[in-house]
C-alpha cells in the first residue's frame, strides 16, 4: 500500500478511508457490513485497535483509529486483508448475490493491473491517513463521518444509522462497537 500519506504517531487519532475499487456498492448488503463490523471487533480486541468513530457506507469505510500497541499501517493492512478475503469468499459462495459475477469481474480485472494481488483486488491501494492532532481537525472528520449517510440519503438524523458509531455521540445508547469517545 505504498502512498504519498503517511500515518504520524500511531497514539493519535487518524481519519481513514477505505474505498472499494470501481466504487462498487458492496455494503448494499447487510452481511457483508457485518464482515466489517466483526473485522474490527476483532482487532480492538486481539490487535489494539483503539476506535473513535466509523461508518460503513455502500462502497467505502471511514474510520478514526489509532493504537498503542501496534501500527496504524499494520492495523490497516491487516484490516483490508482479512476483509477482502472474507468478502470476496461471501461472494463467491453466495446463491442469493445477483451480483456476483458483475463484482467478480471488477475484482478480477482490477487484480490483473496489481502486482501485489494473485487473483481479485477488493480495496483500492491507498487508505490516506490523516493525523487529527488538533480539536479543529477532530471535530472537522468526526463530523464529516457521522453526517455521510445523512448527505447520502440514506437516513434523515446521523444516529439512525445502524453501521456507524454516531449513536454513541448522539444518544446515550451504545452501537455495535464500543468506541473511546473523542
Amino acid at each position: 500500500m505504498s502512498s504519498k500519506y503517511k500515518p504520524g504517531e500511531d497514539i493519535i487519532p487518524h481519519f481513514v478511508t477505505f474505498t472499494v475499487v470501481g466504487w462498487v456498492d458492496v455494503f448494499s448488503r447487510e452481511y457483508y457490513k457485518e464482515i466489517i463490523v466483526n473485522s474490527l471487533a476483532y482487532c480492538q480486541q486481539n490487535k489494539g485497535l483503539i476506535l473513535y468513530a466509523w461508518v460503513v457506507m455502500t462502497n467505502h469505510v471511514h474510520l478514526i483509529i489509532s493504537t498503542k500497541t501496534n501500527t496504524i499501517s499494520n492495523l490497516v493492512r491487516d484490516i483490508k486483508k482479512f476483509n477482502s478475503k472474507k468478502i470476496l469468499e461471501a461472494i463467491g459462495k453466495s446463491d442469493e448475490e445477483s451480483r456476483k459475477e458483475w463484482m467478480l469481474n471488477i475484482f478480477r480485472y482490477s487484480g490483473s493491473g496489481n502486482a501485489n494481488n494473485k487473483e481479485y483486488q477488493f480495496w483500492k491501494q491507498d487508505y490516506h491517513p490523516v493525523e487529527l492532532s488538533d480539536s479543529y481537525r477532530c471535530e472537522q472528520r468526526l463530523n464529516y463521518l457521522h453526517e455521510n449517510p445523512v448527505r447520502s440519503g440514506m437516513v434523515w438524523e446521523p444516529w439512525q444509522y445502524k453501521y456507524r458509531s454516531a449513536i454513541d455521540y448522539y444518544t446515550n445508547e451504545h452501537g455495535l462497537l464500543p468506541i473511546e469517545h473523542l
